[in-house]
């Protein structure tokens, strides 16, 4: 699966909003629009901010009782620097994973490479295509994926892409407000707290082309939801779930606050694949932190994509 145009990372800044009074209420298009301009200002604040992201993925073979082919579960740590740029011009995000470690062992040529890339000679489309490349170098199983990016959800919230979704709230209660992964819900976690005061708000994608598509460029439609402040727009817990006839895949990420560059951040990814009944699943969780900010001027750097 990849992800329509060169997207994306979007994310948020943090606002400071007031506490929600008994006597404020919104409606869901207040919700929206606040979550929108939220995402905005994301825009306009963030350029080449660098995380160091540790990286576990695993293929599980189904067990043959289940119907799946059975051998052994194949598992691969990366730790690498995450770049998010946004092109010149463009509204939408994409990542350079930069790996620097494959379970335990240095990649020998990283040296300066982030430097390379985004100050060499290249045109804006080959740039973008060594950049989604790289950064999807060291994924394991046989599923093409590049949707395995941490802001990636929340671009559905930018003012532009609102029009393509339909919007509801999602008024579950218990065990059904904790987000899912998979066939079971995330596991209660510091990184995924919720909370009775945020809304959770349900989104379908509507038409296409579609934000996420196939490796032909075929549609894949998308659903999910988002765990909203409603007095400020913040995002805290997002969830989305891509899938077609022959592949599902879902992404379900933490956004904390980060005190250093005055941000929210994703803390904390998870993701699950699967491409048909009995094959294997493709799972994975990251996590952030060290967040900086890149010395190249990448918004500079990178042209409008055609």
């Amino acid at each position: 699966m990849s992800v329509r145009g060169s997207i994306i990372v979007v994310g948020l800044t943090l606002s400071a909003g007031q506490s929600l009074r008994p006597e404020q209420t919104y409606d869901l298009a207040d919700v929206l629009s606040r979550a929108g301009s939220y995402v905005e200002e994301f825009q306009r604040e963030l350029s080449g901010i660098v995380a160091e992201e540790t990286y576990v993925q695993e293929v599980v073979p189904l067990p043959r009782s289940q119907g799946g082919k059975g051998g052994r579960a194949r598992r691969r740590l990366l730790r690498s620097d995450l770049l998010l740029v946004r092109p010149k011009g463009d509204v939408t995000w994409t990542q350079f994973r930069d790996v620097f470690e494959v379970d335990g062992q240095p990649v020998r040529d990283r040296e300066e490479r982030l430097v390379k890339l985004f100050l060499g000679d290249v045109s804006s489309e080959k740039q973008v295509a060594q950049i989604r490349a790289e950064s999807a170098r060291y994924n394991i199983g046989e599923i093409a994926r590049t949707m395995n990016v941490p802001l990636l959800p929340l671009s559905v919230l930018d003012s532009s892409s609102q029009p393509w979704f339909r919007f509801t709230i999602d008024e579950s209660s218990g065990d059904e407000r904790r987000p899912q992964i998979g066939f079971e819900p995330v596991p209660a976690a510091p990184n995924f707290k919720t909370s009775p005061e945020v809304w959770i708000v349900k989104f379908e994608e509507l038409q296409g082309p579609t934000l996420v598509q196939t490796t032909n460029g075929g549609d894949i439609f998308s659903h999910g939801r988002f765990w909203i402040e409603p007095n400020t727009g913040r995002v805290l817990i997002s969830e989305m779930v891509v899938r077609n006839p022959a592949v599902r895949g879902e992404l379900v990420v933490s956004y904390q606050s980060e005190p250093l560059l005055g941000l929210l951040v994703p803390i904390e990814l998870r993701e699950w694949y699967v491409d048909g009944p009995g094959r294997p699943r493709i799972t994975g969780v990251a996590t952030y932190s060290n967040f900086r900010r890149f010395q190249v001027s990448t918004d500079q750097t990178i042209g409008p994509i055609q």
